[in-house]
């Protein structure tokens, strides 16, 4: 191959490009009501480019309100566009949930409301729950973030320190009916948990939440344990007859983006073998096994022929325990990194979906066979840096990064390893 780097990001931009807005919402639309009004709520940071589809393909006339990530807007003309901070929430966020809650307040049956959720939504619909402040769930999410918790852990506490999430947004909807489209993020598709599912009903409990930050020992404001200890925070359940109008649908998903990335793969002539789109765990610990994997096909041709491509997805965690920089995805590259060693013939890419790993401002990172080489000439060691959570450091130092721009959507982690 003459160019495996160009290779690895036409997967990146194919799993994307089969995973935008654009290409998967215009058939889910559903048709507009024949009496009412149409209201258009969202979040996420594919949420303006969603309400951008809905403005060009809906027959009639809508207006409403969607919250996505700085600098990730769109130029809606009838929906209104407001941007917040992500990973952490912040007031923008309170105040555009806090207005979105009362634009759906006293609808009829007769009205619909589309609601458009993407990866992020967590965040940026930041209304805590009565008694319990902003800073209070910043504090509690930035705890969370740094811990190792899973997505679903973390999504479950938000759910139940929350006015909006856990279904509650479907509550204020009615008796209108709510239709939610969904681009999930989360391994396994939940559509409960993606954006910590506002119009979505809840199975977990208040209970649930408490013992998940007492098992990663986050600190508890008294507030925020009495609001759980009390059952106060408790979510809409699935038995609640609100739902029983209501529909949703996932319309992109980490698997759609593979199978494309797949596609791009056989077509230049490279076998792609789609391990998993949902693999989670600690990100330095997911690189050890595909690195052995990786080294099994190129020194024993097992379980698969060589040239080949393994691609997975998924949503991987970082325990933070230095001070570097980088999120997941560049965490994964580097413990892969120095695991292979410099092995030959083995070139990889870890970027999100998203266009933004954790925090920073590139997708990802790119993987060569004389990384660790060209590091060790600048007087980088890569186990170092894995050991100061800094792969954005290692990477941005060999020129590597992926810099893609917010791609507004977001079905969480593609990595792609080409074994010539």
């Amino acid at each position: 191959m003459d160019d495996p780097r160009q290779f690895l990001l036409d997967l990146y931009g194919s799993a994307v490009g089969a995973v935008t807005a654009e290409k998967c919402m215009p058939a889910f639309l559903p048709p507009r009501p024949t009496k009412g009004r149409t209201i258009v709520i969202g979040a996420g940071k594919g949420a303006a480019a969603m309400a951008k589809v809905v403005e060009d393909h809906w027959p009639g006339p809508i207006d409403g309100l969607v919250v996505t990530r700085y600098k990730h807007g769109a130029a809606c003309k009838r929906i209104e566009v407001v941007e917040a901070s992500h990973p952490v929430p912040d007031e923008a966020g309170r105040q555009a949930a806090r207005r979105m809650m009362y634009m759906v307040s006293g609808l009829s049956a007769d009205d619909l409301v589309l609601c458009l959720i993407s990866g992020g939504g967590s965040a940026l619909l930041a209304l805590p729950a009565e008694g319990i402040t902003l800073s209070q769930k910043q504090a509690i999410n930035k705890a969370l973030l740094a811990s190792g918790a899973t997505i679903f852990e973390i999504n479950c506490v938000r759910k139940h320190l929350s006015a909006i999430k856990g279904g509650r947004l479907a509550l204020a909807c009615a008796p209108a009916r709510v239709v939610t489209l969904l681009i999930s993020d989360i391994p396994g598709d939940d559509p409960g948990v993606i954006a910590s599912g506002p119009t979505l009903p809840d199975p977990t409990t208040c209970a649930d939440a408490l013992a998940i930050l007492k098992k990663y020992e986050i600190a508890i404001p008294p507030e925020v344990l009495k609001h759980l200890e009390s059952g106060a925070g408790e979510s809409a359940k699935p038995d609640n007859p609100v739902f029983a109008r209501n529909s949703h649908h996932v319309m992109a998903t980490a698997q759609i983006a593979l199978e494309a990335a797949a596609a791009t793969a056989r077509a230049a002539g490279i076998t792609p073998y789609i391990l998993s789109d949902g693999i989670e765990g600690e990100s330095r610990d997911i690189a050890l096994m595909h690195a052995a994997m990786a080294r099994q096909i190129a020194a024993h041709g097992q379980p698969f022929e060589r040239p080949c491509v393994l691609l997975s997805g998924g949503e991987t965690t970082v325990t933070v325990r230095g001070k570097g920089r980088g999120g997941r995805n560049a965490e994964f590259l580097l413990s892969l990194a120095a695991a292979l060693d410099g092995a030959p013939g083995i070139h990889a890419i870890a970027c999100d979906t998203d266009g933004i790993d954790g925090s920073e401002d590139n997708a990802g990172a790119l993987y060569q066979p004389d990384s660790l080489q060209r590091a060790a000439q600048l007087g980088l060691r890569a186990r170092v840096l894995l050991d100061n959570n800094d792969g954005y450091g290692f990477f941005s130092a060999l020129g590597d990064l992926v810099v893609s721009g917010p791609t507004r959507t977001n079905v969480n982690d593609f990595r792609a390893i080409l074994i010539l």
